[in-house]
């Protein structure tokens, strides 16, 4: 999936209110805003590779450690960054946040506002 510099994607959990306000503030910013659901999302594992490292983020800490399913089946694990991927395809319904990306920028948008770190030039 190639990213084109001026348009902003935005993967989503469509059941998270949160997720849904962040890409809604974006696209009050910007035209130039697509949106995918995590549900619809078929990224390989080189695809969340090169997103983990670019966040400069332990695969981890992405998950919302709150959800119940996050707590019986991946609490406790150790696994490394080829494990924690293969988690990260099966359940991304367990990420936290929205992950945003503008050309070869990434950001986990924790917080609606957060997809301003990708430019302030919108």
């Amino acid at each position: 999936m190639k990213v084109k510099k001026r348009e902003i994607e935005i993967y989503y959990n469509p059941k998270s209110v949160s997720d849904r306000r962040t890409i809604a503030y974006a696209q009050s910013l910007s035209p130039h805003i697509k949106s995918y659901s995590y549900d619809k999302l078929k990224f390989t594992s080189t695809k969340w590779y090169n997103i983990i490292n670019k966040l400069d983020v332990d695969p981890k800490k992405l998950f919302n450690k709150a959800l119940p399913e996050y707590q019986k089946n991946i609490k406790g694990k150790d696994l490394d960054m080829e494990g924690w991927i293969n988690v990260i395809q099966r359940n991304k319904h367990l990420l936290k946040a929205p992950i945003a990306m503008r050309g070869q920028l990434v950001v986990l948008c924790e917080s609606p506002t957060d997809v301003l770190r990708l430019n302030s030039t919108f």
